[in-house]
C-alpha cells in the first residue's frame, strides 16, 4: 500500500476530529450541565449536585428506575441462558443453511420500530395485557440474538474434541458441559449478558410499545421522554448522564471480556 502523504494524513485527521467532536461534544454539554446550579438547562451558574440529590426524592423516576431495574435483570438472564443453548446448538451442528442464520440475527438488523409493532400484535392477538412482563418477553426475543453472537465468536475457536473425550470418560452431558464446556465459554457468556443488560436498560422503542399504561410499567427511556416533553431541565441532564454512566461501564466490560475472547 502507497504511504499517504502528510497532506492526506492531516486532512483525515482533520475529519476525524470534527466527527468525534459532532459526537461527544454535545455528550460532553449534557453531563456539565447536570451539575448546573441554576434552573435553567442551557446556561452555566456555578457548580451543584442539587439536581442528583432532586433525583432521589423523585417519586416517578424511582419508580421508573426500579422497573428498569427489573426488566433488565430479568431479561438478561432468560435471554443470556437461551442465548447460549442456541449457540451452542447451533455451531454443534457444524452444517447450517443461510436460512438458519437469518433467523437467528433477524431481531439484530430489523428495526426496532418494526420489531415493536410486530411484538405488540402478538401480544395483541394473545390476549396479554400489557405491563412489565411484556416488556420482558419483548427485550429477550431482541436481545437473545446479540448474546447468541457474542458466544458463537468464542465458540468459533473451541475444540469440541474434549467434549468428546469427556462423554468416552463416562460423564454426563450435564456434566461435561458445567466442568467443560461453560468454563471456556463464561467470559463470552458474561460479555454477551453485559451487552443485553447494556441494550435493555437504554432501550425504548420497543418498552414503549409493549408496556402498560400508568407507571407500574413506565421504564426510565420512557420516564425521560415524558419529562422532556415539557422543555429540558438540568434534572433530565443529570438522569441521562447516570443512564450513560452504568451503560458506557457495562459496554466497557463487555469489550473487555470480547477482546480477551478473540485473542484466545
Amino acid at each position: 500500500m502507497a504511504e499517504r502523504s502528510p497532506a492526506t494524513r492531516r486532512t483525515l485527521w482533520l475529519v476525524l476530529s470534527l466527527v468525534f467532536a459532532f459526537l461527544y461534544i454535545p455528550i460532553a454539554v449534557l453531563v456539565a450541565l447536570s451539575f448546573n446550579e441554576g434552573g435553567l438547562p442551557t446556561a452555566w451558574s456555578g457548580f451543584s449536585l442539587k439536581w442528583y440529590v432532586s433525583l432521589a426524592g423523585n417519586s416517578a423516576i424511582l419508580s421508573a428506575a426500579l422497573n428498569t431495574l427489573i426488566v433488565a435483570l430479568v431479561s438478561t438472564a432468560i435471554a443470556t441462558l437461551l442465548g447460549t443453548l442456541l449457540a451452542i446448538g447451533v455451531e454443534m451442528r457444524r452444517h447450517h443453511g443461510k436460512g438458519l442464520e437469518a433467523l437467528i440475527f433477524a431481531p439484530m438488523i430489523i428495526p426496532d420500530i418494526v420489531l415493536a409493532i410486530a411484538l405488540l400484535s402478538f401480544f395483541s392477538m394473545l390476549n396479554l395485557t400489557m405491563g412489565l412482563h411484556t416488556i420482558i418477553l419483548a427485550h429477550v426475543v431482541f436481545n437473545l440474538a446479540f448474546v447468541c453472537s457474542v458466544v458463537r465468536a468464542r465458540l468459533k475457536s473451541f475444540d469440541w474434541s474434549i467434549v468428546e473425550a469427556s462423554a468416552d470418560l463416562g460423564a454426563s452431558a450435564l456434566t461435561t458441559f458445567r466442568r467443560v464446556t461453560l468454563p471456556v465459554i463464561a467470559p463470552a457468556v458474561i460479555a454477551g449478558a453485559l451487552l443485553a443488560f447494556t441494550l435493555s436498560v437504554d432501550e425504548f422503542i420497543i418498552a414503549f410499545f409493549t408496556a402498560g399504561a400508568g407507571r407500574a410499567s413506565t421504564t426510565l427511556p420512557m420516564q425521560i421522554y415524558a419529562m422532556i416533553r415539557f422543555g429540558i431541565t438540568p434534572e433530565i441532564n443529570a438522569l441521562a448522564t447516570i443512564v450513560m454512566a452504568v451503560s458506557i461501564t457495562a459496554l466497557t466490560l463487555s469489550q473487555r471480556l470480547n477482546r480477551g475472547i478473540i485473542g484466545q
